[in-house]
């Protein structure tokens, strides 16, 4: 849940990239980092695991507010997507106003991508966060890649819900952004609506 410091106008916003290990969470992290500018943005924090790690920044956009009275602050984090780390999962979801969940498009990383979207239910539910009104972006990456699964087997697999859902090849940057934008503008919205009532 959104932090809202009425002292200083500010509200603190935490988003969440969930996924399998090696899918492109923390590639998807640090490009956004590198598009932010320098005196917006806290340094990365990365905590390493034997295989896997959990990243965390977070920044102050540019003329994003709001209301008048509050500036907006994004904290992103990834989760380890290896399965020895659900404790570490879990403990990064609390609080979460907005997930990305980052599926490793190849046919071969499929049965990985169910398991963590399935952990990711599991987590939610065991941090009593309830998803509906959770803003929830898919991102099916690696589309590069020769040995991909189309777009709409994905969706069946993956997306059963119909949550809001983009390709994008990380390593490139390409799609990055408008993930990003795509879950950020959702969580403002609930925000807005909490501010209201």
């Amino acid at each position: 849940m959104a932090v809202i410091k009425y002292a200083s106008g500010e509200v603190i916003c935490k988003i969440v990239y969930y996924g399998p290990g090696r899918a492109g969470k923390t590639t998807n992290v640090k490009y956004i980092y590198s598009r932010i500018a320098e005196d917006r943005k806290s340094e990365i924090v990365s905590m390493a695991t034997k295989q896997d790690r959990t990243l965390f920044f977070d920044f102050l956009p540019l003329e994003l507010g709001i209301f008048k009275h509050f500036n907006v602050r994004f904290q992103v984090y990834t989760v380890p997507g290896q399965v020895l780390y659900d404790s570490t999962r879990r403990l990064v979801l609390q609080g979460v106003d907005g997930l990305v969940f980052v599926a490793d498009s190849r046919w071969d990383r499929l049965g990985d991508s169910k398991w963590s979207l399935e952990n990711l239910w599991e987590n939610l539910k065991e941090n009593n966060i309830d998803i509906e009104g959770l803003p929830i972006v898919i991102e099916y990456n690696k589309r590069d890649l020769i040995d991909v699964i189309p777009v709409e087997e994905l969706e069946e697999e993956l997306n059963p819900d119909h949550y809001p859902s983009f390709t994008s090849i990380a390593t490139e940057g390409k799609g990055v952004i408008k993930v990003f934008k795509a879950v950020g503008i959702a969580v403002l919205k609930e925000i807005k609506k909490k501010l209201v009532e």
